[in-house]
């Protein structure tokens, strides 16, 4: 008598189906035994940022009606998903404005085309965040903290920031910067303690009443120096700067509030969502202090206020995500030693290293020689995989990875990003305790693409893990240990395996993944052999 897929997979069921095979059920915490391919690792950050300041990249353009940017950002995350992207970076507070429904200031000019304050009649962010969820695509919400103006928008004039906006009531808080030169625009001032009051509140908003993943920084807190001034910030130096020796140490110690007192909100409203920083990629060159890197650049401390060594050391952060822009090789600052700097910065804490990647400076004409050869990315991540500490990448940005100049977006995709893979967990973050699904059947279409179904039996999943593997298979747990198996995640209780060709045999497995990506067990198999 010939045995259905449904009669295999029962027979492997314990008890009713409550209990798991013996061989495979360590998916989750697999041995370090296995032996794993670098190129398919089962669990790395990858994203791309989605920049919104000055239209970078979504939208594209200000002003456009709510069903041409919907099909933008939708077009950003097929992207995200081609790449086997796992989360978007995306920017959704660029100037002290917002692209949601704020109380505490206006609509984004880059959204509505207007500095008014008038809303576009639809919530952008709540649209932003169930588009990326329904892709299993964590979403990150990156903020500016500081930045309220852009030259092309209301550069230093006040007058010209929306009605609405909270440096019309308190124009004190503001600081134009540099003064009478191009390229300047407002800042609010970080030590006065009502702006970081307020900023935090802002931010917070967005956090509390959206279903976002992660709150994300970049490397903007003090602007950076122009030449010959500094910034204007000497009467609130002298009003709250007491018992610092120094004004660099007390404007440190104010970007230090800012960080540990907003990741520290974030976690009492949502403990759940990450807080990461992508900051300049040099902290201190070793020639100002033995603790840096041989590097001979920007300094991150000095020149921004931005001691990001300290805010890892603290652990303040749930990831740090350096902007390492320069290729290999590059005398003043180069990326193979920047990283090794970064992995010993994090080693021992429970931070999380993503490395940013410089898409943008790939065949630009005005960059050396690495960048005009299509294989410097792919070169990157590559060298990255001498480094356990690095756990992802971030390109910047969007446009850019589109772009595929060169062709160094489907080279480095092919080389490394050729199978999905599941976001790092971050144990010291809430889990959720999961029992394996259960299959409940499969379909294949005239093409050979199989449709799997499941239930969850036990916990609440927010997705969910597909394993695939030739023929009637029961693997070890090391055949759960990278990506080579994977073929995709899911949210709800069914997949389409695209990939599979038709008359073969498979056997599947099926495990569940709370919201930060803790993995349950896999399922009983649930072998396919027509």
């Amino acid at each position: 008598m010939r045995r259905t897929s449904a009669t295999l997979a029962a027979a492997l069921v314990i008890a009713g189906g409550l209990v798991a095979p013996a061989a495979p059920a360590s998916a989750a915490t697999t041995s370090p035994t296995c032996t794993t391919n670098p190129a398919t690792p089962k669990r790395q950050f990858r994203a791309m940022w989605i920049a919104s300041v000055t239209n970078i990249d979504w939208p594209s353009a200000p002003g456009q009606s709510e069903e041409k940017l919907k099909t933008e950002y939708r077009a950003w995350l097929d992207l995200a998903q081609r790449l086997n992207h796992n989360a978007v970076i995306v920017q959704v507070r660029p100037t002290a404005d917002a692209f949601w429904p704020s109380p505490y200031e206006p609509w984004s000019e880059w959204l509505t085309g207007a500095r008014d304050g008038v809303s576009p009649g639809w919530d952008p962010l709540k649209f932003l965040v169930s588009e990326a969820h329904a892709r299993n695509l964590e979403f990150h919400a990156w903020f500016n903290p500081y930045r309220i103006s852009m030259p092309q928008g209301a550069g230093p004039d006040i007058d010209k920031l929306a009605p609405n906006h909270p440096v019309r009531r308190h124009p004190e808080w503001a600081v134009p910067y540099p003064v009478g030169a191009a390229g300047s625009r407002l800042y609010y001032d970080p030590g006065v303690p009502e702006v970081r009051e307020f900023v935090q509140r802002a931010m917070l908003d967005a956090v509390v009443r959206y279903d976002i993943d992660g709150v994300h920084f970049d490397d903007y807190f003090y602007p950076y120096p122009a030449a010959g001034q500094d910034f204007a910030d000497d009467a609130t130096f002298a009003r709250y700067g007491g018992g610092f020796a120094s004004k660099a140490d007390w404007r440190r110690h104010n970007i230090d509030l800012l960080v540990q007192e907003f990741g520290a909100r974030v976690k009492a409203a949502k403990p759940w969502v990450k807080f990461g920083i992508s900051p300049f990629g040099i902290w201190r060159n070793k020639a100002t202090d033995p603790l840096g890197s041989e590097t001979n650049g920007l300094q991150s401390y000095d020149a921004i206020y931005a001691d990001t060594r300290k805010w890892v050391k603290q652990e303040w952060v749930d990831y740090i995500l350096p902007q390492v822009y320069w290729h290999i090789g590059f005398a003043a600052a180069d990326y193979a030693k920047l990283v090794p700097w970064w992995s010993d910065a994090v080693a021992g804490t429970r931070v999380h290293l993503y490395i940013g990647q410089a898409d943008y400076k790939i065949a630009d004409p005005a960059q050396p020689a690495p960048w005009q050869d299509p294989a410097e990315m792919s070169r990157h991540l590559t060298f990255n995989r001498d480094h356990p500490e690095v756990d992802g990448n971030v390109h910047f940005s969007a446009v850019q990875v589109r772009a595929d100049k060169l062709g160094a977006t489907g080279l480095y995709a092919a080389e490394h990003y050729s199978r999905p893979a599941l976001v790092p967990r971050m144990p010291h973050l809430p889990r959720e305790p999961l029992l394996f699904p259960l299959v409940t059947g499969a379909s294949r279409a005239a093409d050979g693409a199989v449709t799997l179904r499941w239930k969850q039996v036990l916990g609440q999943a927010t997705s969910y893990a597909v394993y695939r593997f030739e023929g009637l298979t029961l693997p070890g747990h090391c055949g759960f240990a990278d990506a080579a198996h994977l073929v995709g995640t899911a949210r709800g209780t069914s997949f389409v395996d695209t990939t599979a060709v038709r008359g073969a045999r498979y056997t599947y497995y099926v495990t569940a993944l709370d919201r930060l990506w803790n993995e349950s067990p896999p399922s009983p198999p649930w072998p396919l052999v027509h």
